[in-house]
Order: structure tokens, then sequence, then C-alpha cells
């Protein structure tokens, strides 16, 4: 605490300094946006998995295929029509346009790809991917317009296949899109800003949002430049850099003007007073949000470990433009900014500090109702399938829609879209086909050559049964089997199969920073279970809303995915995990604060809801926009992301932080603040032993 008085006082003593430095890096950082956003990668690489090693064989020696699900030429004869020799001729002329078109492709058919009433037949075309923000998607258009208008047996080919249909429903990486959603966030977050502010003092949060987005993106650059570094990090930095920015400085900015109008300090100790509180609580918020993207950075993902980088360093130069450009904007153009609002005094919410009372009357029931609430999410996060959501989620018209329901149709299924591919050793390719195609879960096996053997599952390979399918494969010869399907299953192991020891060290660590700041055991522990409790119901959102599709098709027309993207969950609990904290610490200090005055658990909870009720609901409602407008971006995936962290925030800020935190506060009593001596030295902080409370002070609610 000490350590943040001290550098706003060097701060405030040199403020032309900061203010030229601060300005010098925000001119450099918006040039660097352009190339950094070009310097951000699509394709990753997943080394030592079996999947990976194959698929990067495939690609060595074909020059194609590998983790790239195929595009799949379909076509279903009029009534009465039957493949024969003529319509196979036909169709392999058409499919030499798409080799034609797409130079380097490799294309698979075999009499094997015929529906059972002998009217539909499909062909696999592995094709070179070329990258950027949409692999795949561009070479299906291809294909698409070099079999337009084509016809075979007096019927239209349609070209589906996962990337097909991604590009039906119009996923793209972002370029205008990303400043188009920013603008529309920032626009609803200065609305909420000067809801709260009421004063040109709403415009400040903006600003360092101004200052820290770009700055991040300088800081990403180099790291792009040196590895890969994932597209979907623009979108990350923008949208969740201006939720974290706003947050923070909101924090420090509403504690200021408490601060102004209670002492009637001159402007610099009003900054000073400010960052000793808030200022300290913006610091060990960023860090508990560092901690928690240690789950992604940590992981051997390398897709994942981009992405955490990517959010340490939004939570990082947030932090550092709080506690650095802010006290200075604050003590310089802060007062004449807030002007309007100077004669009015910053009261307590009024209707916050009446919540406080009722639930501290009613604590019993405010815990065991919202805890039912989110008992019931969690308990549909635990029936959660992960994998690629099914192919009709992704892509609703189009002839990538109409080639798959033509599948469909015809009995065949969606296992064309994900099949896994075969390398054969020393043994006959022909017979290693005759032994796959009796594995239960397979509906054909080919030999393409004398190396490779392309096994088509009963149902889609992404699926928790084509897994399985996967494993019976694997055991069944001494092939090794690559293909996308085959490489996302050994992403799901790579990625979980650790993962709970992650939680629980992310958790640990995150347990001594909260005891030391908050010179607690019991609050550092409820926070931490808390925050975990939060990540569960945004997971059971992701299951109700995707998986089981309440909701999704009305309001972004998307059905039942059946399953959620691998690397959802562990996203989410990253960013939701740290970020949720944020209003944990913002809350509690407040407590704290108010316990160590009055020595009465009742009136700290009241004070702490009453202080901090509408600046949390107010940040998680600015966050809750930023994120409102990520969902409008194209792709089911960033829809899933946005919804999870989204309402997993608004759901956070409500019914965790005003509803059963306070509760759980209010029974614990005086054992929220106890810390014992022996624990208290290790912490290197002052005691704090079990004491009577005291007679909670009357909170008045607010004229």
């Amino acid at each position: 605490m000490s350590h943040t008085v001290t550098l706003t006082r060097w701060l405030l003593n040199h403020k032309r300094t900061v203010v030229g430095l601060w300005l010098a890096v925000t001119v450099v950082a918006f040039a660097a946006v352009g190339p950094a956003s070009k310097a951000l990668s699509q394709q990753f690489e997943q080394p030592g998995q079996e999947g990976y090693e194959v698929n990067r064989e495939l690609v060595d020696t074909y020059g194609n295929g590998g983790n790239v699900a195929p595009l799949v030429p379909v076509v279903t004869l009029p009534p009465g029509g039957r493949v024969d020799a003529q319509v196979t001729r036909e169709f392999t002329v058409a499919l030499d346009r798409v080799e034609r078109a797409l130079p380097g492709s490799r294309t698979t058919h075999d009499p094997a790809f015929v529906s059972d009433d002998g009217r539909t037949t499909f062909a696999l075309v592995y094709f070179r991917s070329e990258g950027g923000t949409e692999p795949g998607q561009a070479e299906a258009k291809t294909a698409q317009s070099a079999l337009r208008g084509v016809e075979v047996g007096g019927a239209p080919v349609r070209v589906t296949g996962l990337d097909a249909l991604r590009g039906s429903a119009g996923e793209d990486g972002g370029g205008a899109g990303v400043v188009i959603h920013t603008l529309l966030a920032g626009f609803g977050a200065l609305l909420v800003l000067a809801l709260v502010f009421r004063s040109l003092l709403a415009f400040v949060p903006l600003l360092m949002a101004v200052v820290a987005i770009p700055t991040t993106f300088l800081l990403i650059w180099p790291v792009a430049v040196v590895t890969d570094v994932s597209v979907i990090v623009q979108f990350l930095v923008a949208l969740i850099g201006l939720g974290i920015a706003i947050d923070y400085a909101l924090l420090v900015v509403v504690r200021w003007r408490e601060e102004r109008q209670r002492a009637h300090v001159d402007d610099d100790e009003a900054v000073q007073r400010a960052m000793q509180h808030a200022g300290s609580a913006v610091v060990f918020s960023g860090t508990t949000v560092a901690i928690s993207l240690m789950a992604l950075v940590a992981l051997p993902v390398p897709f994942l470990r981009s992405i955490g980088i990517a959010g340490l360093m939004i939570a990082l130069v947030s932090v550092a433009v709080a506690i650095t450009l802010l006290p200075v904007i604050l003590a310089t153009v802060g007062p004449r900014l807030d002007r309007r609002h100077a004669l009015r005094e910053e009261r307590a919410s009024r209707a916050w500090t009446r919540w406080a009372h009722m639930i501290v009357r009613h604590r019993v029931l405010a815990a065991v109702g919202s805890t039912a609430a989110l008992g019931a999410l969690v308990f549909a996060a635990a029936t959660i399938q992960l994998g690629t959501p099914q192919a009709e989620s992704l892509g609703q018209g189009g002839p990538a829609r109409a080639g798959l329901e033509q599948l469909q149709d015809a009995g065949i299924g969606t296992g064309p879209l994900s099949p896994f591919e075969a390398l054969v050793g020393a043994s006959d390719s022909s017979a290693v086909a005759g032994e796959l195609r009796r594995v239960e879960g397979v509906q054909s096996a080919v030999a393409v050559d004398e190396r490779l053997v392309t096994v088509i599952p009963a149902g889609d390979g992404n699926s928790s049964a084509g897994r399985e399918t996967l494993e019976r494969l694997r055991a069944a010869s001494d092939t090794t089997i690559g293909g996308q399907a085959a490489q996302s299953a050994d992403f799901i192991d790579a990625v979980y199969g650790n993962f709970p020891l992650l939680i629980a060290l992310i958790s640990g660590l995150t347990f001594l920073l909260l005891a030391r700041a908050f010179r607690s055991l019991i609050l550092p522990l409820k926070a931490v279970a808390l925050n975990l409790l939060s990540v569960g119901a945004a997971w059971g959102l992701l299951v109700l809303v995707f998986q089981h599709g309440w909701g999704s098709d009305l309001i972004w027309g998307i059905e039942a995915t059946q399953a959620i993207n691998v690397e959802m969950p562990i996203a989410v609990f990253a960013f939701l995990f740290g970020i949720s904290m944020d209003y944990q610490v913002f809350i509690i200090s407040r407590m704290r604060e108010a316990y160590d005055r009055t020595g009465s658990t009742e009136t700290a909870v009241v004070e702490g809801i009453g202080r901090t009720g509408r600046l949390v609901t107010s940040a998680a409602l600015i966050l809750g926009l930023a994120f409102a407008a990520f969902s409008m971006t194209p792709g089911t995936e960033a829809k899933m992301f946005a919804l999870a962290l989204g309402l997993g925030i608004l759901i956070d800020a409500t019914i965790i932080r005003g509803v059963l935190a306070p509760a759980l506060v209010a029974l614990f009593g005086r054992w929220n603040w106890w810390l014992p001596d022996r624990a208290a030295r290790l912490l290197r902080v002052e005691p704090s032993p079990v004491q009577a409370d005291a007679v909670p002070e009357p909170v008045p609610v607010p004229a």
C-alpha cells in the first residue's frame, strides 16, 4: 500500500514527464495496430501427439490434408437414378475441375462412397491450406465456384464440409469488424459512464482504454513476429481491453470523488488517498487476472498459450495505465471535468444500501436461494460434451448446407466431413482397410494407395462417439491415425489431462494473494470458491444455450451444437476467473476497510455493498456490452465465448457479488476476519485475531 502512495507522489511531481511519455507511447502504439494485426496467425502446431505427427507426415508426403478437414463434393440423383459407370465418369470430370481450381489438392472417391439407395455419392477433396484468417473457407468458395452450374446425372454438385459450412455462416478474422465492434462497445460504455458520473468525467475511463488498447497491440507485435499468436487476440485486446481498462479506471475515479468531498483536501492529496485504497485494489485485481491466465500460458498448447499471453498483456497494461497516467489526469484536468458534479455529495447508493440491509436481515434465505440457482447451472455444466460443434450449427443456408442435407437424407450422415486417415506401415493397405472396416463405428474404409487408408466414421468424428471410434481404430492395428478429428481428440487429452491440477494451482496462488490483501483466511477461501462457482455457472450457460440449443436458434439462428469447442471451457475459466475476482477485490476491500474502522461485520457488509454495488454493476454492464458486441462477430465459436463471458460476468456481479457473497459474509460474522499470528507472519501482514463483533453502526439509507 505504501508503495502505491510513493509511486503516486513521484508521478504527481513529474506530471509533464508522465503525460509526455504516455502520449509518445500511444502515438507509436496506434501506428503498430495494423502491423500487429497482420502478424497474427491462424495456424498452430501441437507437436508430440500422434494426430499431429501423422498430419505433419501427410502434409510432407502429399502436400495437403493433415489438420484440415476435407471438402466434400456431393451429388444426389433425381428419383429413379442410380450411381453407375456413366455417373461416375461425369463425377470424375467434375472433380477434375476442383483439382484444377485447387492446385496441389488430392481427391478420394470410391464405390464405397455411395448411399444404400444408390442415388447419392460423394468424394473427399484434401487441399493445401494457405493459412490466413480464414483457413479452408477460401478454398471452399473456390471449389464451389468451380462446380457452379455443373451437373452430374442431371443433378447439381454441392460442395460441403466443415470449412464450407463455416464460410456459409460468414465467419471471418475481423479487419474492419474489430473496429466496428469496438466502437459499438465503446459507445455503450460511454452511456453507462455518463449515467454513473453525470459529468464530463465520464470520458476519463474511456480515455484510459484508448491508451491501453493500442499499447497492448504494440507489445503483442514483437511476440507475434517471434511466435504464432492467434488472430482471435485482436478481438480480445480490443473488447476485453476496453472493459478491463474502463473497470480499473472506474474504481479509481469513483474513490477519488469520494476523497475530494469527504476531507476537502487539495487535488493531489485526494489522488494519493484514492490510490492508497483503490489503486492498491487495482494492482491486486490485475495480479489475480494475470495468475488466472497462467492456466492458458502454462498449457502445452500454442494456440491457447498465445491467447493467455495476450490476456496477460491486456491486464498488465490496463493496470499500468490506471496507476500511472490516471492519477496525473485526475490531479490536473479531473476537477474541471467534474465541476458540474462537485457541489453534490458523493454518497453510497440508496438502492444498494437498502438491498444490503435486506440481505443481512435474510442472510440464510439469500444464501440458500442464490446457491440453488447457481447449482442448477453447475449441474448443467456437468453434462458438457467437448468437441467441434455439429455441422448443422455451423451453416444455416447455401450450397454447403444443401450438400450436408443431401448426405443426411441419403443416410450417409456427417462422417465424411471428419474422416480419419491411417498411415500404413509394412502391411498391405487393402488388408488394413478391410480390417479397419470391421471396427465398430466405421462406415467405410478405403485404401488410397499403398501407404494410406481413409476411414469414414459412422457419425461425426469430432463427437464423443467419434473419439471412441478413434480409440478402437488405434487399438485395432499397428497403423497411426491422423486427420482433423484425430488431432482434435489429442488436443482434448493435452489440454484437459492435467486441467484439475492446474485449477488447483491457480486457486492456491490466488488464495495466498488474497489472504495477504484481505488479512484473512476465510475471505480468500470464499472468494476462490465463489469464483469457481461463477465459472461453473458460465459453463452451464454454454451447455444450455449452445449444446442443448435453449435460445441459440431464436437469438442467432444456430441449432443445438451437441458439443462445446474443446478450447472454450478452459478459455472461459482463465478469463472469467480473473475478471470476476476483480469485483470480489473491489467489494471485500471496502468491507475490510469498514470493518477495521467499526469492528462490525454487518456494518461492513452494508457499507461495502452500498459503496460498491453501483460501481460493480456498472463495470459488469460495460464488460457485458463489450461481449455483446463480440457476439455480433460471425461464427458459432465467437458467440459461445461472448455469451459465456458476458452473461457469466453479469451473473457474477449480481447473483454472486450482490446476493451470495454478502450473505455468506453476514453468516460467518467475526470469523470472516480471522488471521492467526503464524499465518500473518508467513504473509508478512498484521494478524487479525477473532474478536466479538461490535454493535452494528447505523448505516442510514441516503436520501
